[in-house]
């Protein structure tokens, strides 16, 4: 239903008695002559249209259309009062009290009864249940209802939920609201603690800046009511049993939010600044440490876990994700943790889901949540299968600023969370000022959450105390704003003389709590060691990663390999497979029979087959995944006649663990963010995403820079997902012909995940079952794979049934069909990917012995196979040149990286030369066939022997 029809009904349903049948009247009146009725009629039927309850088959006011009209309740003052009553409730947050400081003066005439010819004699005169049906018994009159609904509406705290399309939604928050439910007083001892709260959050910040003069720490003072907010949170989770919080935010607070709510020991934290004037710091002995890398990060990007346990043994786990200097790309990471957290992955078919297991908690900038895109891709889970969560409680920090950048210059919204509008999401807009409130709105998006699974927004309006990161000065560029932020008392000394004047604390109640948080802060701090040396700890990486992965099995017996593929083309009785594409699938049933090959698209089905059948969960997401894009996979098949799916990999007989394929919406840093977050949180599955075209990766750069190839480095999370980024030049343009190879081996180091780029079938099983086996070993690492696109279809790829049954992956594989003479070699050609099978087929095609050459495929580019290639080196007496061969221009691709390594092999006697396309700043040509012609080229030099001299004999 549009939105306007359903505020056309709630506008209706507010006429009572004579007042139904007196506006019908005037409804038929308007249909014959507009003119007939008075103007302000006139302006609601063209509105709401028919009165709402005339569309039923029997008016319910037709016995009341003769009783008078009393003069209390004149009905042009009457639907002009109802107008300001769904004014209020629309607009009245424009009016709000929400601005500690920076408030602009703006305010609207839309709650305004002088705008609706309304004064307070005629507000007066209407009753209040003609007005408000849920009145309470205090209000007696529409002017009453007035200053009542003003209050609910406009006070420290105000709501945004018209955008909200469902009725029942709508219903709950209106009455949550107009119920005075979220506005029942808090009781002394609670105000009394939630003082104490916040005069820790303030003491801990104030002994920051005093103790470490001018550094960094992204303080939460103007927010602190974050706290107790999250405070809530914990509380509420742990009594809806609720197993996982996992919760996502960038700096502003963050040092608060690791030491208050996550229990980071104080200590912990001191140590990390590390350039105290004074002493170099060691946390004392019996401090527990929050697990990084060996690289490790600046204090105020690290995360930490917590367990809080009851003492009924009710226990929740709260993790808040590492983040970098990206803000909200944590987003999507922190919402995979908490899809991880839900799904239930040991049964067949699709994994379960529990929404309550795992809650996912955002904390956003202002500036940053309607600014970066990758917010508004991850918004976009709310309601999708794949990726649902069943609610998230964002909060926006908002501190007015934007580093040094004013709102109007920063957005073209009103307000930072107008965003989430288009999502449907409820919005609170809260002041930070005012910790009851804070806590009262928490309260609400959590059980809105709990009711509907659905997302909810709380605006924390604040400000920030000192400049972005205490190390700049604002008053440069916002020097009226820092005025009023001068003059103005912290959130905790409001809080106080708040109390104090409701006669719930003394006067110096705050000062004494802030004087014993100062003690107990300075206490821990003095007792720290120091370390004289003042020498940083050199870590290194784990032992494991510089060992070599063959140690792992990736070979499957031929028997269990066919009884999979039977079952891969079986399908439920009655379910009718699309005619074309069941010709297509029947090629698969003899794959493994002696004399025949399985194709990629076979190959593929075997490996995910052989993984589920080892008892590993697969994830495999992506943009058209479910078929591929390139109409090789067809894992879900649709019923051409029902239209109905059907997943091969949920029929396979004996296996117990999921098989989770989804398409993913068309985005890439989201969707690729989600799924690292959730490769890190479920170790025992294998993740895999897939871009449509390799190129797409690029999109998600961030998500490969300060995640993927860095994250164990800096913060010791650990993920194994695989990545496949279809790549080959095939003539299809700048923007579909490389997966930006270079990029990756760029950030190829300490082992940090594995490049290939492989040309087989079989090659591809034991690589993605190797990287299966290493799930949850110190082995980990990601995998970016350069998958085909041409070669899904070649038959040069194509695997004989022994090369899955035996054997394991080859970093460094052998030139199929090409006879090879090592003593006569003279040239050592090398080279990875699609350009070598179609130099397998030109060497294939023409007469040339090719007695000279020597050809191997780099499969595995990182960790680059140095041992295996000197080997090969030493087997080659004769050997005079090393020729690297590759599609991509030269500056791309893969020489730049392994121009090194092959040099570092060169003997006196022997050269090294590139073959391939000169630099470029496109990725490929446009044109078809000059794309075509530039391939031929490249592959006639490769295995031209006059290309470096005649090496006939």
């Amino acid at each position: 239903m549009a939105q306007n029809e359903e505020t056309s009904e709630r506008f209706w349903g507010s006429f009572h008695g004579p007042n139904m049948g007196y506006i019908e009247e005037q409804y038929e009146l308007y249909k014959e002559d507009r003119d007939a009725v008075d103007p302000s009629l006139i302006e609601l039927f063209d509105k709401h249209g028919a009165p709402d309850w005339t569309k039923s088959a029997q008016s319910p006011s037709r016995t009341a259309v003769s009783e008078p009209v009393s003069p209390t309740t004149d009905i042009k003052k009457l639907t002009s009062a109802m107008r300001l009553v769904e004014a209020i409730r629309r607009f009245g947050h424009l009016e709000a009290d929400i601005y500690p400081v920076g408030h602009d003066g703006r305010s609207t005439d839309m709650v305004d009864p002088d705008t609706y010819g309304l004064s307070e004699e005629d507000l007066r005169n209407i009753p209040a249940n003609l007005l408000w049906e849920k009145a309470p018994e205090s209000v007696n009159d529409g002017f009453e209802v007035i200053q009542e609904l003003k209050k609910l509406y406009s006070g420290t705290i105000t709501f945004e939920y018209d955008h909200v399309n469902s009725d029942d939604e709508r219903a709950w928050l209106l009455n949550y609201i107009e119920s005075g439910k979220y506005h029942a007083a808090s009781s002394a001892e609670n105000k009394k603690s939630l003082l104490e709260r916040m005069a820790q959050v303030e003491g801990f910040e104030e002994f920051l800046q005093k103790t470490f003069v001018g550094q960094k720490r992204f303080s939460i003072e103007g927010l602190e009511s974050m706290i107790p907010m999250l405070d809530r949170v914990v509380n509420n989770s742990i009594d809806d049993k609720i197993e996982h919080i996992m919760m996502g935010m960038a700096h502003r607070g963050r040092l608060s939010v690791l030491a208050h709510v996550l229990g980071k020991p104080f200590d912990k934290i001191f140590s990390e600044f590390h350039h105290s004037p004074d002493k170099e710091l060691i946390p004392s002995e019996g401090s527990s440490g929050i697990n990084s890398g060996w690289t490790g990060d600046v204090k105020y990007h690290f995360g930490a876990t917590k367990d809080v346990q009851e003492g009924n043994g009710t226990s929740t786990r709260i993790t808040l994700a590492n983040n970098p200097s990206h803000l909200e790309f944590v987003n999507p990471v922190a919402e995979g943790f908490a899809r991880a957290g839900q799904d239930y992955r040991f049964q067949k078919g699709y994994p379960g889901q529990d929404f309550n297991k795992a809650l996912p908690v955002l904390i956003h900038g202002d500036a940053s949540f309607i600014g970066e895109g990758v917010v508004a891709e991850t918004l976009n889970f709310k309601g999708l299968a794949g990726y649902q969560i069943g609610g998230t409680l964002h909060i926006i920090a908002n501190n007015l600023l934007g580093y040094t950048t004013n709102q109007e210059e920063g957005r073209s919204t009103h307000y930072a969370s107008d965003l989430a509008k288009g999502f449907e999401i409820p919005i609170v807009h809260v002041n930070a000022d005012d910790p009851v409130a804070c806590v009262v709105a928490m309260k609400m998006a959590f059980e809105y959450r709990q009711k509907f699974h659905k997302d909810f927004l709380i605006d924390l309006v604040g400000y920030r105390r000192y400049g972005h990161n205490e190390m700049d000065e604002p008053r440069a560029t916002q020097p009226y704003l820092y005025h009023e932020i001068d003059n103005h008392p912290t959130a905790a000394n409001v809080f106080a003389e708040r109390l104090q004047k409701e006669g719930v604390v003394e006067e110096g109640e705050l000062k004494n709590l802030k004087n014993q948080t100062e003690s107990n802060l300075r206490e821990i701090y003095e007792n720290m060691k120091e370390d004289d040396s003042a020498e940083a700890e050199i870590k290194s990486m784990p032992q494991a990663l510089t060992n070599g992965l063959d140690r792992f099995e990736t070979a499957v017996p031929l028997e269990t390999l066919k009884r999979l593929n039977k079952d891969l083309q079986s399908r439920p009785e009655g379910f009718t497979v699309f005619r074309k594409l069941k010709r297509i699938l029947s090629r698969r049933d003899h794959v493994l029979e002696e004399g025949n090959k399985a194709d990629w698209g076979a190959g593929e089905a075997l490996t995910y087959a052989s993984i589920l059948n080892d008892g590993i969960p697969i994830r495999l997401t992506g943009q058209d995944t479910e078929r591929g894009t390139f109409a090789h996979r067809h894992l879900v098949l649709h019923d051409a006649e029902t239209g109905e799916t059907y997943c091969p990999m949920h029929g396979l007989e004996g296996v117990d663990v999921s098989f989770d394929i989804r398409n993913s919406p068309l985005s890439e840093a989201g969707v690729l963010g989600f799924e690292y977050g959730y490769s890190v949180q479920a170790p025992s599955t294998l993740v895999i995403w897939e871009a449509q075209f390799g190129d797409f990766a690029n999109a998600a750069q961030v998500i490969f820079d300060q995640f993927i190839s860095a994250a164990r480095a800096k913060w010791g999370d650990k993920s194994n997902m695989v990545m496949l980024l279809p790549h080959g030049y095939e003539g299809q343009g700048p923007e579909h012909s490389s997966a930006r190879l270079e990029r990756f081996l760029q950030l190829a180091a300490e082992n940090n995940w594995i490049v290939a780029n492989v040309t087989s079938s079989a090659q591809f099983f034991h690589l993605i079952r190797r990287q299966a086996a290493m799930r949850g070993k110190e082995e980990a690492r990601p995998l970016i794979l350069m998958s085909p696109k041409s070669l899904l279809r070649n038959q040069r790829v194509a695997s004989s049934p022994e090369e899955f049954s035996e054997g394991k992956f080859e970093p460094l594989r052998q030139q199929p069909n090409l006879k090879v003479s090592k003593k006569h070699a003279k040239r050592l050609l090398i080279g990875s990917g699609k350009v070598m099978v179609d130099i397998e087929d030109a060497i294939e095609n023409s007469n040339e012995k090719f007695e000279w050459l020597r050809v191997l495929r780099l499969e595995q580019i990182y960790p680059f196979p140095k041992k295996q290639l000197e080997k090969e080196l030493k087997e080659l007496p004769n050997l005079k040149e090393i020729v690297w061969v590759q599609e991509e221009p030269q500056n791309m691709g893969s020489w730049d990286f392994v121009d090194d390594y092959l040099r570092d092999l060169l003997t006196e006697d022997q050269t090294l030369r590139y073959i391939g396309r000169p630099h470029r700043a496109s990725p490929a040509v446009g044109e078809p066939n000059v794309d075509k012609a530039e391939q031929q080229q490249i592959i006639e030099q490769a295995i031209n022997p006059s290309e470096g001299g005649d090496f006939s004999e």
